[in-house]
């Protein structure tokens, strides 16, 4: 979603770069181009039209602040926008105790899968604080083949316990499982409920009475991105009926447009609460309206990328990391330590949708080309003996020639490593220079 914004509003700012003053026609032009991207993206029009006024309203007349080239300007109103119409301020979310969650939504939107990522999310924050919460998975969707079966997989695979249901019946069971999570002293019970691949009467009347039995202290509407203009009418319908306090969209890493994260919170008067960029039980983010401007523009998520980093990579290897750094002392076990942590973050193109414009300068083939040659250089290394990796100077023709064999790669892989090394050695040598201690 952020790289298609990216690229789209990265080129009309780069063509209002030279711009001495926002004429008249330079804004008129800029703000029809906006529109075209926004319509592109799926979002709708009324909500297109209702943007393009406020933002008229802002530019319009503006005055240029400071040092601020006009094009600057403009950017710097674009963002401020973007993030009003994503719900201004984050809705933090805390899972208190005691606490009952319900989750709903379309069949096929994730709904499951999200259950057990809140399921991880709420026990690793609350081990942070070296807390221990008592959890259960419990679902009533009868209607879709092994849904039950799945959510108990993931509970195992979170640590959290599951309970099943006797009872077939949906409300009934609800009854059943919500005696059971009181009898048990749970801090929190997370209810999965069945969807649909359409909303329909039957169904909503069900989440009512699921709704009134269990009286949830939250209810998450779980959307598929990649469904647009569709996901809209869901989300409408959920709150004419049951209502909910905020959403969850899943599939934000995949190719959709985000014309439903951008109209969300402006048309349905709801905040996202949390995003899905991925396929592990990890992969749920807070949602950070700010943040999401700044990717959208183009400008990255360094914020949301070291918090990643101190999320997946253990403080004894930052420090480690660091110190080897800091003394001018690396070799090739470092160099191997350090895609070791980067492979923690994600794959490339992963770790590059956080930085400032790297997903608009590289193509998708490069960043494949240089996933591949990450994993070469992995197992290059690997099939190196410890003596090697400390000294790569030792490195004959007959060593290379044996780690060539071990490795599965050609000889000018192995050379290509080493100057990579040889180019980072440098590197490390400049930032002590320029940062001595």
């Amino acid at each position: 979603m952020f790289d298609f914004f990216s690229q789209k509003f990265s080129s009309l700012f780069f063509r209002l770069e030279n711009e001495k003053y926002l004429t008249e026609d330079s804004i008129k032009e800029a703000l029809e181009q906006v529109q075209d991207v926004l319509l592109e993206a799926d979002v709708p029009y009324p909500v297109v039209q209702s943007f393009l006024q406020l933002l008229k309203k802002e530019v319009v007349g503006s005055k240029i602040i400071g040092s601020l080239k006009p094009a600057e300007q403009l950017l710097k109103t674009v963002q401020n926008e973007i993030v009003a119409f994503l719900g201004g301020e984050a809705s933090l979310f805390s899972f208190t105790s005691p606490s009952i969650i319900m989750v709903m939504g379309l069949q096929g939107s994730g709904k499951t899968t999200t259950l057990g990522k809140l399921a991880f999310k709420i026990k690793k924050d609350a081990a942070k604080n070296h807390i221990t919460k008592k959890i259960v998975l419990a679902s009533v969707d009868f209607y879709r083949p092994a849904a039950i079966d799945q959510l108990e997989v993931l509970a195992n695979r979170v640590g959290v316990d599951f309970y099943r249901a006797q009872s077939k019946d949906p409300v009934a069971a609800s009854k059943e499982i919500l005696s059971y999570y009181k009898d048990y002293a749970y801090d929190v019970l997370l209810l999965d409920t069945a969807g649909r691949l359409h909303i329909d009467n039957s169904m909503l009347q069900e989440l009512q009475e699921i709704d009134a039995a269990v009286q949830p202290h939250c209810k998450l509407l779980v959307l598929d991105s990649m469904t647009g203009q569709e996901s809209l009418v869901c989300a409408k319908a959920f709150v004419d009926t049951v209502d909910f306090r905020g959403a969850v969209l899943t599939k934000m890493d995949s190719d959709t447009r985000g014309g439903a994260a951008f109209s969300f919170r402006y048309s349905l008067k709801k905040p996202i609460v949390f995003i899905g960029e991925g396929e592990d039980i990890a992969d749920l983010n807070q949602f950070f309206p700010d943040r999401a401007a700044e990717r959208i523009l183009g400008m990255g998520d360094i914020r949301s990328l070291i918090e990643r980093a101190e999320e997946k990579i253990a403080y004894d290897d930052q420090k480690k990391a660091e110190k080897a750094l800091n003394m001018g002392v690396f070799s090739l076990q470092d160099f191997a330590d350090q895609m070791s942590m980067m492979n923690k973050l994600g794959s490339l193109s992963q770790v590059f949708k956080y930085m400032p414009d790297m997903g608009v300068k590289l193509s998708s083939d490069m960043i494949e080309k240089g996933e591949v040659e990450l994993v070469k250089f992995s197992a290059i290394i690997s099939s190196m003996t410890l003596k090697e990796r400390l000294n790569p100077a030792i490195l004959n023709d007959s060593r290379k020639k044996r780690i060539v064999l071990g490795s599965g790669v050609v000889s000018e892989d192995v050379e290509k490593l080493l100057k990579r090394f040889e180019e980072a050695k440098q590197y490390v040598k400049l930032l002590n220079k320029f940062n001595p201690h």
